[in-house]
């Protein structure tokens, strides 16, 4: 059976040529000991840079709340902001965001927060600024999805930032979605916004931590 689309399939584009360097420098290292003086500190970080990379790209299991009223984070990471306002990719009029900020040090695997279907994706080339940055919503580079379930719709937008230049989908429009189920990732550092209807309500505040298809961050009136 072929691989599916994973965190783990995305990191061997990275572990594998790094395995590569650290054996070369090895090599080095080994066979001509006058060049220890730069090839060992050298080698040294290079096996650093390979354990955080795989670090990055873990993508532990998680426990989706058996209350189906409720609306789970899309991400791991720190709640920036809650706020009221106009819903900017499929028009779907006033709605709460939800913004949260992924440091390099949290898990970059983003989650449905609804089961339901794929209505549609938009992607929309950009800027790379900080996301903490209060106008890299509307410049940064970004995905959106229109996320239908039966009991409304849900938007999600995956947000590019200064160190991640690189947005993975991992699911297409039409495609069904469960409630905590991977739809993509964001690789080193970024933002994810949710955008959930204003009847809803917002369990989270500015300055929580939550974790991506076990958190909850709203509830379905």
């Amino acid at each position: 059976m072929p691989d599916m689309p994973s965190a783990r399939q995305e990191a061997r584009r990275f572990i594998y040529p790094l395995h590569l360097i650290n054996a070369l420098i090895f090599c080095v290292f080994y066979f001509w000991p006058m060049t220890w003086p730069w090839t060992m500190p050298l080698f040294f970080l290079s096996v650093i840079l390979t354990t955080f990379v795989a670090y990055f790209f873990r993508d532990p299991e998680r426990v989706v709340p058996a209350d189906e009223n409720i609306i789970v984070s899309a991400a791991d990471g720190l709640v920036v902001g809650v706020e009221e306002m106009d819903e900017p990719d499929f028009q779907l009029g006033r709605m709460r965001r939800i913004a949260v900020f992924l440091s390099v040090f949290d898990v970059h695997v983003n989650r449905s927060p609804v089961a339901g279907q794929v209505k549609k994706t938009i992607y929309k080339p950009g800027e790379f600024l900080d996301v903490r940055h209060p106008e890299s919503s509307i410049r940064n580079e970004y995905r959106a999805w229109w996320l239908e379930s039966s009991r409304g719709t849900v938007a999600v937008r995956q947000i590019a930032g200064l160190i991640a230049r690189r947005i993975v989908p991992w699911s297409s429009e039409g495609a069904t979605l469960g409630r905590g189920e991977r739809f993509g990732m964001i690789r080193f550092g970024s933002r994810t916004e949710v955008f959930v209807p204003l009847s809803c309500t917002v369990l989270v505040k500015p300055g929580d931590r939550v974790a991506g298809a076990s958190t909850p961050i709203a509830r379905w009136p």
